[in-house]
């Protein structure tokens, strides 16, 4: 019984290494590019020659950067809205939970259309939010400004994020996404360094507001330089060059 099960086994290896072996590509695997200076830096050059993917990965650096007042919740909670550590961990707990929800009802609605303006008006809520965050001293108020700020960054990252991948060719795609989450990475660090350094400065609530007229600024100028992204329509480009 051994033998002959061992017998069966072997045989259908046999046939299953045939079935391997009559395994052809449809096309040959991509030729591996040597690493030289002008490729290392290719990601970069794409960028700067896309006025679309410049403009957003730029709108995002500029606009975290300003936009970071999350950082002073420890300053707002306990100076300003005068609560402990509940009404601290409910504060950071709001913009995840707008994001969550908006995340939500983004992953059963399509964006279809007027996607460079909603980006724009996604960023420019998040700039009012801050504003409104900055000068409240209801608890509650500020959980709802920042329950809002957590939305409108959601849209606006799902949109940001969708360009850039689907502006980007396949042999682009993973330098581009590398220089983009660099300047997103330091655009978070950055800004909660700027929104520190500016409590320093001026106190906790004109930082936070510095920040929201800033983002709202940078909303008003990159509509103005990046016209065609305005005008964006759908998330898909029509032709992307190599």
């Amino acid at each position: 019984m051994f033998w002959r099960d061992f017998g069966e086994e072997n045989k259908l290896s046999k046939n299953m290494s045939f079935h391997f072996r009559c395994l052809r590509y449809e096309q040959a695997p991509p030729r591996r590019v040597p690493a030289t200076f002008k490729t290392l830096f290719a990601g970069i050059s794409f960028i700067r020659a896309r006025p679309d993917v410049l403009g957003v990965i730029s709108l995002d650096l500029f606009a975290v950067l300003l936009g970071g007042a999350t950082a002073l919740l420890p300053i707002f909670a306990h100076d300003i809205l005068h609560t402990g550590p509940w009404g601290l961990g409910l504060l950071r707990g709001a913009p995840a939970v707008g994001g969550l929800i908006v995340g939500f009802w983004l992953s059963h609605r399509a964006l279809q259309r007027n996607v460079g303006m909603t980006m724009f008006a996604a960023v420019a809520g998040f700039g009012a939010a801050t504003l409104v965050f900055a000068f409240s001293t209801s608890l509650w108020l500020s959980m709802l400004a920042l329950f809002a700020l957590g939305g409108f960054d959601m849209i606006s990252m799902v949109i940001r994020g969708a360009l850039v991948q689907l502006d980007t060719p396949d042999d682009m795609r993973g330098r581009v996404s590398a220089v983009n989450s660099i300047f997103i990475n330091t655009s978070n660090q950055l800004g909660e360094f700027e929104s520190g350094l500016m409590a320093a400065w001026v106190g906790a609530v004109p930082a936070a507001a510095i920040g929201g007229i800033g983002t709202l600024i940078v909303v008003g100028l990159w509509m103005t330089w990046f016209p065609g992204l305005r005008k964006r329509q759908k998330l898909e480009n029509e032709v992307v060059e190599a």
